[in-house]
């Protein structure tokens, strides 16, 4: 029997491949796309992007999506909260496995493992181990389109954000940056591809620039592109604003 599964939909690139290669494995059969939206502003936690824009990828994909509301500044214990219940509904219709699309961060998936064996899940990572560079050769390669929607100041500037991934892009990162973002430079949001019936069209609007304050309680969690560093409240994002066509 196949594994029946839900996938943790960010919106962006690495999301966007592990679901391609999951998507060619016969042995997993995807339930629905799962994304965590900021309750207050109905946009993707972390990237900033429109609901609307996340409700036409998933159209385009051919899948069901469910979304997370998630507060403004939550403590763990109420993101932990959100997801019980989620994972408990969706538990009920037969799905057994999560799958991610992280690639190196050890602890990260510690934490998603450790999580998700507590109420019966496995884990699943498709892109685990592989080199960043290889990831984001083999996405262009394969004809996906991705454009950047936050940018971490601490690693790049403002002319960063807004920009499509390709080869100029690539070249112009500081040696510094993964190409991949995954240590929360960047993040993007992926408008064309294998995966999608057809492209999500939309316009640049407004760039603007957001620092976060750093929460009362220590164990509060952020929506900015990368809250796991101890100074990262000492930097600011630059966002870019889609707008839906």
């Amino acid at each position: 029997m196949k594994k029946k599964a839900l996938f943790n939909w960010s919106s962006g690139k690495d999301s966007a491949l592990a679901l391609y290669k999951t998507l060619q494995n016969p042995e997993i059969e995807i339930s629905c796309l799962l994304t965590s939206v900021n309750q207050q502003h109905q946009r993707v936690s972390m990237h900033g992007v429109r609901v609307e824009l996340l409700q036409q990828q998933a159209q385009s994909i051919g899948l069901p999506l469910e979304i997370m509301q998630i507060p403004e500044m939550p403590t763990m214990e109420a993101y932990e909260d959100v997801m019980r219940k989620t994972l408990a509904k969706l538990k009920n219709h037969g799905v057994t496995h999560s799958i991610f699309g992280d690639i190196f961060l050890e602890d990260l998936r510690k934490y998603r493992e450790d999580k998700l064996a507590e109420i019966g899940f496995e884990c699943i990572f498709p892109l685990w181990k592989t080199p960043t560079h290889e990831i984001i050769q083999e996405f262009i390669r394969l004809g996906f389109k991705t454009i950047v929607v936050c940018v971490n100041e601490r690693h790049l500037d403002k002319s960063f954000v807004g920009r499509v991934i390709d080869e100029d892009f690539i070249n112009d990162l500081p040696e510094n940056v993964d190409v991949c973002g995954e240590n929360g430079e960047f993040h993007t949001f992926t408008f064309d591809g294998p995966i999608f019936s057809k492209p999500i069209k939309f316009e640049i609007g407004e760039v603007v620039y957001r620092k976060y304050e750093k929460p009362e309680k220590e164990d509060s969690s952020d929506t900015a592109c990368d809250t796991s560093a101890s100074d990262v409240f000492d930097f600011g994002f630059w966002y870019c604003d889609l707008v839906g066509k």
